[in-house]
């Protein structure tokens, strides 16, 4: 019987150990998508305990706990800090098979050299070992960063957002760019009139260009994508149910926005047309600039309504949704290439009923112009996990090129989920491994160590000239 995490986790043959060890485990991580807060990185933050690094805005663990019978005070609420972390550690025995269980202890591992298993009996000594390094300047969060070989961090970041803390890093010097992402998923939501307008204002007060119509909207943002240009901006993200490629014309959006803008409410083929109408523009921009665009597509989000209204978004209440994205998805890439405006695209499916869809989508739409440009991205969310990413590499394995693959990324808040790079790497050798121990792919160890290694990192710094 295997020892629990020991040094070969997830690595079942020799071969796999091999690629790991060898070629996979040294290399530095982009982590091109990710939701840190920046200001805690610019200010070096140091964390007064573990409950404060690991718990706070932690939707994943939350979910876990009230699946647990564990009530909100401990999760959201007034609970203290270390109560909370107790009711955590009475919850992980039971997250067994789930990849919490996994993470905890990698990132207790790794980070701390903690090698108990978290539970009732270990939770007050691992808390008070693993705060009391939390306050001292080792564990800092640039130092940190460093720890775990991260040499690119690119956040997640509002159109109208003045990027303060992004300018900040940049005069301190720091080494490991943190860069962010322009994502304009608000500017182009046309559900509720009153949070547009309001919205609609804030570009106004961000951009200093007054707005009264669709074209002075575009020049606003138009404003905002040039100012995060300069700031080392070189990626979009979208956070959509799904892609929209309504037909529409120019004097409809205009008359759309002035709709709106006015007061009143789209019906919901107009809003699809507005959104098509944006995604468009945002897409020309990205390619004039030489962008990356991303895009993650299907979660059903805010799906309890009282907790939405006690709690707000992204408290844990999301889930896999079941939209059709094949059509929209193929109309709305095919427009950008048959004008010949397509960027650099990472597509992300968060149901795993349309993995086989996007693996093939993307090769509709690769034109030989590079290695890679359409990409299907990696495992996200809900799917970031074992049985998530292995699905994930074997239809892409099946149906394009693994070896073109941009590999891994956290998109976390925390700063101690970094070993999930190492969990994907793991998986990644295995798969590998296997095969070439089963005689189904060639015993060259150098040429699948260069293909490790390029998926693990040279591929993304390629890609994103990071």
């Amino acid at each position: 019987m295997k020892k629990f995490l020991d040094e070969n986790f997830l690595l079942k043959n020799k071969t796999a150990e091999v690629l790991y060890h060898q070629y996979a485990r040294s290399m530095p991580i982009i982590d091109y998508h990710c939701h840190l807060p920046q200001q805690q990185i610019a200010e070096d933050k140091n964390f007064e305990n573990l409950s404060q690094i690991w718990l706070y805005g932690d939707h994943y663990k939350w979910r876990a706990m009230r699946a647990n019978g564990i009530n909100e005070r401990f999760c959201t609420g007034n609970a203290t800090d270390f109560e909370k972390f107790e009711q955590w550690a009475a919850t992980v025995p039971y997250t067994l098979r789930n990849p919490l269980y996994h993470w905890t202890h990698l990132e207790l591992q790794r980070y701390f050299d903690v090698h108990e298993i978290l539970n009732p009996e270990s939770s007050k000594r691992i808390y008070e070992n693993c705060s009391e390094k939390l306050r001292t300047k080792e564990y800092s969060v640039k130092n940190l960063l460093r720890k775990m070989n991260v040499v690119a961090v690119c956040t997640t970041d509002d159109p109208i957002d003045n990027l303060y803390y992004h300018q900040q890093l940049k005069d301190q010097a720091f080494e490991i760019p943190v860069l962010p992402a322009f994502r304009p998923d608000v500017a182009m939501n046309v559900s509720d009139p009153s949070r547009f307008i309001a919205y609609v204002k804030k570009v106004e007060a961000a951009s200093g260009i007054s707005i009264s119509n669709y074209t002075e909207y575009l020049d606003a943002l138009k404003n905002r994508h040039d100012f995060f240009a300069t700031m080392g901006c070189n990626v979009s993200d979208h956070g959509l149910e799904e892609l929209y490629a309504d037909d529409f014309t120019d004097a409809e959006i205009d008359s759309l926005f002035i709709k709106i803008y006015s007061g009143e409410s789209l019906n919901l083929a107009e809003q699809r047309k507005f959104k098509s109408a944006m995604l468009l523009v945002f897409a020309d921009w990205d390619f004039e600039k030489g962008w990356v665009q991303q895009f993650h597509l299907g979660a059903l989000r805010n799906n309890n309504g009282r907790m939405l209204q006690t709690l707000g978004p992204d408290t844990g209440f999301d889930s896999i949704g079941d939209f059709k994205q094949g059509v929209a998805l193929s109309a709305f890439l095919s427009k950008l290439d048959t004008k010949n405006r397509l960027a650099k695209t990472i597509l992300y499916n968060l149901n795993p009923a349309d993995n086989e869809l996007f693996a093939t989508m993307i090769g509709n739409f690769n034109d030989g112009s590079m290695a890679g440009k359409v990409q299907w991205g990696s495992g996200w969310w809900f799917l970031d996990q074992k049985d998530g990413m292995v699905k994930q590499m074997n239809a892409l394995s099946n149906m394009g090129l693994l070896s073109k693959f941009v590999g891994m990324l956290t998109d976390s808040r925390s700063f101690l989920s970094f070993p999930r790079h190492e969990y994907f790497r793991r998986i990644l050798c295995n798969l590998f491994g296997e095969e070439i121990e089963n005689g189904e792919l060639p015993n060259d160890i150098a040429w699948t160590g260069k293909v490790v290694q390029d998926i693990c990192h040279y591929n993304a710094k390629n890609y994103f000239g990071y």
